[in-house]
């Protein structure tokens, strides 16, 4: 574990109280990660959904959050961005992606994080951990979004450094890249044309998802075989994206891995301890099968 992040923990002998904001979040499964990590760390705390309806002021209801006197909280939709405005201090990783998904609440203070690329790479890493020694793979990032870019900004700070962003919006994905030298930016057609020269194919978009389970955000007729082949949706579980790599001898990543480790980096950052994750894959696959 990092020693910025055991600066910033709090006291493993007290009791915890976390939180989720967002909109809607009812069906959320971040109650249930963080329960396995509280009973796998011996930790004593709580973990409540705290929904918050866009037609309610906002600003009033971070008034009733501060007076909650939480350890700590994750955001999600639509709140990543509205809640910097609120925040007392801003982790690099956040402040690169623009968006927090995690905040510490420490000493009167609110300090906002971004653990979904740093919880992708782990993911990743897991799964494919030959990966560690090819820092040479030329990478592909499908879309130009909050994941894409937090996954970006994770593999450069890993040391790859031949990734490509492709996107509908070209200019989207140059925003991104921000001049960064060896990335390029390219359109989702050039990139299904050029599909031949990418070792690592990492899917950022809702395209995919449920309902639209059948949609595909670029072909794969063209992949390499053994290629690395990653979706971030995980409802279903196994897309149509991954179900196409499959039958083009790719390797394939799960979306859901990546939930339970930036959960897990977020969890690492409010309390010192790093739940080790045995069985937990499993255990939540079964969940979002029902």
């Amino acid at each position: 574990m990092s020693n910025r992040v055991k600066e910033k923990g709090l006291e493993k002998n007290m009791t915890y109280q976390f939180g989720l904001i967002g909109y809607p979040i009812t069906h959320s499964l971040s109650p249930w990660i963080h329960g396995n990590f509280l009973e796998r760390t011996s930790i004593k705390g709580n973990y409540e959904i705290i929904e918050i309806d866009p037609a309610l002021s906002f600003s009033d209801e971070m008034m009733k959050l501060k007076e909650r006197h939480l350890n700590g909280f994750n955001i999600t939709v639509p709140y990543k961005e509205k809640v910097l405005d609120y925040l007392d201090e801003l982790d690099e990783q956040a402040k690169h992606i623009g968006a927090v998904n995690t905040v510490l609440c420490k000493n009167g203070k609110w300090i906002g994080y971004n653990t979904d690329g740093i919880g992708y790479m782990r993911s990743l890493l897991q799964k494919y951990p030959t990966l560690t020694e090819k820092k040479s793979s030329n990478i592909l990032i499908l879309g130009a979004g909050g994941a894409a870019k937090g996954i970006f900004y994770a593999l450069l700070a890993n040391g790859y450094k031949q990734i490509t962003i492709a996107n509908r919006s070209v200019e989207k994905a140059k925003d991104l890249i921000d001049g960064e030298p060896n990335s390029m930016a390219m359109t989702l057609h050039e990139a299904q044309q050029s599909l031949l020269q990418f070792d690592v194919i990492i899917q950022t978009t809702s395209v995919g998802m449920k309902p639209h389970a059948d949609d595909m955000i670029i072909s794969l007729d063209a992949l390499k075989e053994g290629a690395i082949v990653s979706d971030i949706v995980y409802q279903p579980l196994l897309t149509s994206f991954l179900q196409k790599a499959l039958s083009m001898n790719a390797h394939i990543h799960y979306g859901h891995t990546m939930l339970l480790y930036q959960a897990q980096y977020a969890f690492e950052i409010w309390t010192n301890e790093r739940p080790i994750m045995d069985g937990l894959d499993e255990a939540l696959q079964k969940q979002l099968e029902g």
